[in-house]
């Protein structure tokens, strides 16, 4: 039957299963091999992400140029390099043009959102997700790929949050975070729930839930965000500036160095005058 395809727009490939001792990945352009990446990824082998190795087939020679990571993922987990595995075989590539194609072969791939990748698996009825969505949405939110009243784009965070600490901080974070500022949108920013969510994993039950409302409700989170920003970067830097409001007179506050760990230190500065207001004007915590 004759094509009626343009030849142009379609790889001039075929298809073969080539056991992994007979692929070689050497060349010069290649990256090194990384022993942690494979080695997770067989942790978690999933046969359905497994994609065609791409094959430069010269003088009988079998190079990869592209799924080297997935040759030795394959070999770590079936115990084997007589394992084959589906090649796309190129018989017509010369060294330079796989440079080339090794290259530029992710320079127009468009990367999935946290977003959309979370929605996949929502589609796919992961539990993980589906309880972050459906905990969300008891506030009276929504999680939106878009900034909009009442939505929450902080995915990564949110999953972070669940994976790293548990359902119930991940609860006890939105309560807090809800009850404080209402639903303001800076006060569902990513640094803002992995700041609070961080409070509660390491201080529990010190950090009392009714006097944290109390007193983070007086303070505006534009004023908190540039709190933050001029006490350190990220998550860390907002979770420092809620423990020192937190802390303002009051006689028996949160420590700081809590935060950092046993193993951890780190120079810790107070403003003179939040020493003058605990001294001067403390009530009982």
């Amino acid at each position: 039957m004759k094509n009626t395809y343009n030849s142009e727009y379609v790889p001039n490939v075929h298809f073969d299963l080539i056991p992994i001792k007979n692929l070689v990945s050497n060349q010069e352009y290649q990256r090194n091999i990384s022993i942690r990446h494979v080695r997770k990824a067989a942790n978690n082998f999933d046969l359905y992400q497994i994609n065609p190795v791409k094959v430069s087939r010269r003088d009988g020679v079998n190079y990869v140029f592209n799924g080297q990571h997935t040759v030795e993922i394959v070999a770590m987990v079936s115990g084997s390099r007589d394992t084959p595995v589906w090649c796309m075989i190129y018989d017509d590539l010369e060294y330079s043009h796989e440079a080339e194609i090794f290259a530029n072969q992710m320079k127009y791939v468009k990367q999935l959102l946290p977003y959309e990748i979370f929605q996949a698996n929502i589609e796919a009825g992961n539990d993980e997700q589906l309880m972050i969505k459906a905990l969300v949405e008891s506030y009276g939110l929504t999680i939106s790929g878009t900034k909009k009243p009442g939505c929450i784009c902080a995915v990564s965070s949110l999953e972070k949050v669940y994976e790293n600490y548990g359902f119930d901080v991940l609860d006890r974070t939105l309560r807090l975070i809800i009850g404080t500022w209402e639903g303001e949108d800076l006060s569902l920013s990513s640094n803002m729930i992995s700041g609070v969510a961080k409070l509660i994993a390491t201080y529990g039950d010190k950090l009392d839930d009714d006097a944290f409302k109390e007193r983070l409700s007086k303070i505006s989170c534009k004023e908190l965000n540039r709190t933050a920003k001029e006490r350190g970067s990220g998550s860390l830097g907002y979770a420092e500036a809620i423990v020192n409001y937190y802390n303002k007179r009051t006689r028996f506050g949160l420590s700081l160095y809590e935060l950092y760990g046993k193993n951890k230190k780190k120079e810790i500065t107070i403003n003179e005058q939040d020493i003058n207001e605990n001294e001067d004007e403390t009530i009982e915590s």
